[in-house]
């Protein structure tokens, strides 16, 4: 796996050098829902750190990079900003409220296999013909995620795979969404990985490189 804290300063100084990614006729709203919090760890890594510490701190590094980095392009909300845990029912809640135009929802994964490595995203298949404008979009986020996650920082790309998930069925009809794991805590070196500050900052930079 590439070293993340090359890939933050490079991606960093490539935006301050094209200021067309930072800029935009329209703010697009993006919520961001960190799994688990509260009672629930989630994954517990083979190292210790916890599904839900990890995730919570991607997605508030992708407000501060947003804002520092990305000139507020995106007007971005959290499912939970704490460690608190917050019921699946209220998640697509603010969903539903606020009608984004991208929903991601960030887990870990783990694995009994500790050699289980990789990132996987998750869509919702649909089983009407109804909502194909949004699942075409669902599944375009999901290829940019995995593109852009093994290019700018070495993951392996386990593929595009679907899933009935609560976030996603729920939020279906609303607006594009993905469920999106950032590797298996089961794993030593992945795991090591994201217990640091400048891998959690390198996976919300490419999490917001993936909007565009």
């Amino acid at each position: 796996m590439k070293h993340f804290w090359i890939v933050c300063l490079w991606m960093g100084f490539a935006l301050f050098c094209n200021p067309t990614l930072a800029q935009g006729n329209r703010r697009q709203m993006v919520i961001l829902d960190p799994g688990h919090g509260g009672v629930d760890s989630g994954a517990i890594g083979i190292n210790g750190i916890k599904e839900k510490d990890i995730v919570l701190e991607v997605a508030k590094e992708a407000i501060l990079l947003n804002r520092k980095l990305f000139g507020n392009t995106f007007d971005i909300y959290l499912t939970r900003y704490n460690d608190t845990l917050i019921s699946l029912k209220d998640r697509t809640k603010l969903v539903k409220a606020l009608d984004p135009d991208f929903f991601i929802s960030i887990h870990c994964n783990q694995a009994t296999m500790k050699a289980a490595q990789g990132i996987e995203v998750y869509v919702h298949q649909p089983k009407t013909t109804l909502n194909l404008d949004l699942q075409s979009k669902s599944e375009n986020l999901s290829e940019e995620l995995l593109s852009k996650f093994h290019k700018f920082l070495g993951f392996k790309v386990r593929g595009m795979k679907y899933a009935n998930f609560w976030v996603l069925r729920d939020t279906q009809t609303i607006c594009p969404g993905v469920l999106l794991e950032l590797g298996f805590l089961s794993n030593m070196e992945e795991a090591e990985h994201s217990g640091r500050k400048e891998s959690v900052r390198a996976y919300a930079m490419v999490l917001l490189q993936a909007l565009f």
